[in-house]
This record gives structure tokens, C-alpha cells and sequence, in this order.
């Protein structure tokens, strides 16, 4: 990509970038606007610095002609100076749905094909943010999923949940690029392309402008009070040691607190794809005990014995199994 003064919407993506990449970086590109315009505003601020600059592109054999487009994809990324790699994975459903383990098989592909690079940057934009929201509100999840994504996880980053979408089309344009146009992204049996298409053009219009503004900045204030929360929670099970827990020093526990230590603890035996339901399922023990022996989650059933939980591998259960008799 030639040097030259850079439009207002690649300039106002370049300082999103700016701000965090110091360092190495591998660009996940799927040939999508956000995407794209991600890695053409890595490249030139990677170039400013002095910085090495790649981009992968992950082909999830989920379509037909995936590997061509991928493949097309890369070139062009080759062609705006930055060099590129096709990732080929195979996408086996684990039980959580197609979507999930496509996610999984490419965060697994990206931070194997990291080598070298200090970051990962993904091109989730402020819209995305909004519409994980949003998702995580019709689910009644609690504070960590309301959170939203992440800015930063492990050496995954994500300079963009400032932006908004338009801004990176645009920025596309400004490229004189033609953005890959995904029928994933448009496919209304996926929940999140109806909130895109249907329900945040709804609030927009009743509410007034800004709504995406407004979630994505909840997001932000509500991660910052869950990371507060985890951490006590941590703190608690550390001072405290024990491949079991104790039922009186978890009922002194604030609410917000003994369902974290209680989910954390769950995670740690052995149990997986747990809902709040779950948690309070277990939690229950402790709080409205009424002689029930055990509770049943996915992967782990927790006893109550001499006024301790313990935890013991269990088939894994879709919804909770609570046994009340002795």
C-alpha cells in the first residue's frame, strides 16, 4: 500500500491501532470490512514503528468455495504489502453448536500461527460489542458475559470496540478495497444477525441515537466491576485452599462473591458450559439447604457432607439434577 495521506475513517482506525501496538503483531483477517481495515491501519502504523506486521487468514471449510476466498483474501492483503498466511481448520461440533467450535478451532489456529508475534489483533468493532451485549442481556447472563469482549485477553487484542462499523466500510472505500461479504453475516437464523439487522435499528429509531454508544460503554463499567468481583473471589479460594468448601464460610459470603467462588471452584473439578441456573443450583446447598444430598451440573455432581461441599465427575447434564432424599 503506497504511502499517502490516509482518509479520515483509516485515519481514525490507524489510532485505534496505535494505541496498542507496540510490539510484533499477526493481524486475523477475514476479509471483511472491520477486519480489513484493521490490518490495512496495522500495516502503516507497523511500518511508522518499525514493527513486524502479518496477517493469517483462517478458512473453516464451512463453505463451499472457503478455500478460494481465503485464498483471495490473502493475496489481496499480499498485494497491500502485508504478508499473509492461509490457516485450514477442521471444525468438529463439541455439543456447543457449529459457531462456538468454529470460534475455537480458530483462536486455536491464530495463537499457534502467533509464533513471533507479541499480539493478536481481531477486528471486533464497537457494533459487535453492542450486539454481544445485547445477547448476553436476552440470555439474563450475569456480569461477566454483560461485560462484553474483552479489549485485551492473553495476547488476543481487540483495537477496535471503539469504532464503529461504518467507520471501517468506509475506511474500505477510502482503499479502494471491495470487502468480502461473508453470508454468514446476513444469515437471519443466527441470533446475532437479527440483532444487527432487526433489533438495534428498533432501538436506534424509538430510543434515539447512540444505544450502541451506550452498550458498549456499559460493557466497559460493568467489566470493571466483574474484574473487581473475580479478584475477590479469587482471593477468597486462595486463602482458603481445599479441593472442598466450607458450607459456613460460603454462607458468610456476600451473594455477588459465593456465586463466584462457587462457579470458579466448579470450573476447577471439572465442569463445563455452566449457566447461572447451575451455580445456583449448587449454591442452593449452602443457602437454602433443606436436606438435599447432591447437586448435578454438567461434568460434576457436588455433595453436601458433615457441612461441606465436594465435588466427585458426573455424566454431563443439561439442566441441573438436585436429589433431596437421604
Amino acid at each position: 500500500m503506497a504511502r499517502r495521506a490516509l482518509g479520515p475513517a483509516l485515519f481514525e482506525v490507524a489510532q485505534a491501532v496505535e494505541a496498542v501496538l507496540d510490539s510484533p503483531a499477526l493481524v486475523a483477517c477475514s476479509g471483511g470490512p472491520d477486519s480489513l481495515a484493521l490490518a490495512a491501519a496495522a500495516f502503516v502504523v507497523g511500518g511508522r514503528r518499525g514493527l513486524a506486521v502479518r496477517a493469517a487468514v483462517v478458512d473453516h471449510g464451512l463453505q463451499d468455495g472457503s478455500a478460494a476466498q481465503a485464498a483471495f483474501v490473502a493475496d489481496r492483503l499480499g498485494g497491500l504489502g502485508l504478508p499473509a498466511e492461509v490457516l485450514t481448520v477442521r471444525v468438529r461440533d463439541g455439543g456447543d453448536g457449529l459457531e462456538a467450535a468454529a470460534r475455537d478451532a480458530r483462536y486455536a489456529a491464530l495463537e499457534t500461527a502467533a509464533s513471533g508475534a507479541e499480539v493478536v489483533l481481531l477486528g471486533h468493532t464497537l457494533d459487535d460489542q453492542a450486539e454481544t451485549v445485547l445477547l448476553g442481556l436476552a440470555r439474563g447472563s450475569g456480569t461477566r458475559s454483560l461485560a462484553g469482549m474483552p479489549a485485551r485477553r492473553g495476547r488476543f487484542v481487540r483495537p477496535l470496540l471503539g469504532v464503529r462499523a461504518a467507520v471501517t466500510r468506509q475506511a474500505c472505500v477510502e482503499l479502494g478495497l471491495q470487502p468480502w461479504a461473508d453470508p454468514h453475516n446476513t444469515a437471519s437464523r443466527f441470533a446475532r444477525v437479527r440483532v444487527r439487522e432487526r433489533v438495534l435499528p428498533v432501538l436506534e429509531a424509538e430510543l434515539g441515537p447512540g444505544i450502541a454508544e451506550a452498550l458498549a460503554r456499559s460493557a466497559t463499567l460493568l467489566r470493571t466491576d466483574a474484574d473487581l468481583l473475580d479478584g475477590l473471589a479469587g482471593a477468597e479460594r486462595a486463602s482458603h485452599p481445599s479441593p472442598d468448601l466450607d458450607c459456613a464460610r460460603l454462607a458468610a459470603l456476600p451473594a455477588a462473591l459465593l456465586g463466584r467462588v462457587v462457579r470458579d471452584w466448579l470450573r476447577d473439578a471439572g465442569a463445563s458450559d455452566l449457566s447461572a441456573t447451575h451455580v445456583a443450583a449448587v449454591t442452593a446447598l449452602v443457602t437454602d439447604w433443606r436436606g438435599q444430598r447432591w447437586a448435578e451440573v454438567p461434568g460434576v455432581r457436588v455433595h453436601r457432607s458433615e457441612g461441606r461441599l465436594v465435588a466427585s465427575s458426573a455424566n454431563p447434564a443439561p439442566e441441573p439434577a438436585v436429589r433431596t432424599e437421604g
